[in-house]
């Protein structure tokens, strides 16, 4: 395995539980990218992901990375919409494939396209199950999801026990930057405890994302099963909330047993 992975799971090993920032390089320049980074740090983020659905381009995204790895000396990975969204700069890439959309471009294309460039920049390549949920936001607008409705929880864990059956290292649950209402616990509950049941020997890290914004939420998603909390919009709107959610989420009231 890879450093950042290795650096993933000895995070989430034996109950404990992680926190990424999100910056997006399309609304954030190189300053203001490293005030956030220096906020997630203190905060005790683990972790800066770089990367947005739409606007991302060169030389910016670059400036962005480099700005986020000198201001917080926390790792950097990449959370690419699509090929655009990568450069050598960052120390990791979310290898991520939708798999609920309805376009075979986001789930195997982009990646096709990608690996090459993946593979030449050197970076470390994570693979990624990518699945959204209820709102999507822009990510699932842009990448033609059909997102899981907020009321079918079996569904988003008979996903992620797909995304474990192929081997994915990591399973992100995508509500959507912004998203109203985040990704239901029970939905992540019913996660764990499928993939658990299956007794696999390298069960994935559950990542959450989108809609979080109070430590309440972050408490029940802990509880829930939730390994990984990411949170962007927040700590670009308020970023003085952005301490007691991450301290939520790693002293939760405990998850379900380790998957």
């Amino acid at each position: 395995m890879g450093r950042i992975l290795d650096y993933i799971l000895e995070r989430t090993c034996c109950g404990r539980r992680a926190h990424f920032t999100l910056i997006d390089p399309d609304e954030t320049d190189a300053e203001s990218a490293a005030r956030i980074a220096r906020i997630a740090a203190g905060a005790g983020s683990d972790a800066i992901l770089v990367g947005g659905s739409i606007g991302v381009s060169e030389p910016r995204l670059s400036s962005v990375v480099r700005a986020a790895k000198k201001a917080s000396g926390l790792p950097v990975i990449l959370f690419p919409g699509n090929i655009n969204g990568l450069t050598p700069e960052a120390d990791a890439v979310l290898f991520m494939s939708m798999l609920n959309s309805s376009d075979p471009y986001y789930i195997s294309g982009a990646q096709m396209q990608a690996a090459p460039l993946i593979a030449r920049m050197g970076l470390e390549p994570i693979p990624t199950a990518y699945i959204i949920v209820g709102h999507g936001g822009a990510a699932g607008y842009v990448g033609y999801a059909r997102p899981i409705p907020y009321g079918n929880p079996e569904i988003v864990a008979a996903y992620t026990l797909s995304a474990a059956m192929m081997g994915m290292k990591l399973v992100y649950l995508e509500a959507g930057s912004g998203a109203p209402r985040p990704v239901p616990p029970r939905a992540v509950e019913l996660s764990r405890k499928l993939v658990s049941a299956a007794r696999l020997d390298a069960p994935p890290v559950l990542v959450v994302g989108g809609g979080v914004r109070d430590p309440e939420t972050a408490s029940a998603l802990a509880s829930a099963g939730a390994q990984v909390l990411v949170t962007g919009t927040l700590v670009e709107e308020e970023p003085d909330r952005l301490p007691d959610i991450v301290r939520a989420f790693k002293e939760g009231r405990g998850a379900l047993g380790s998957p």
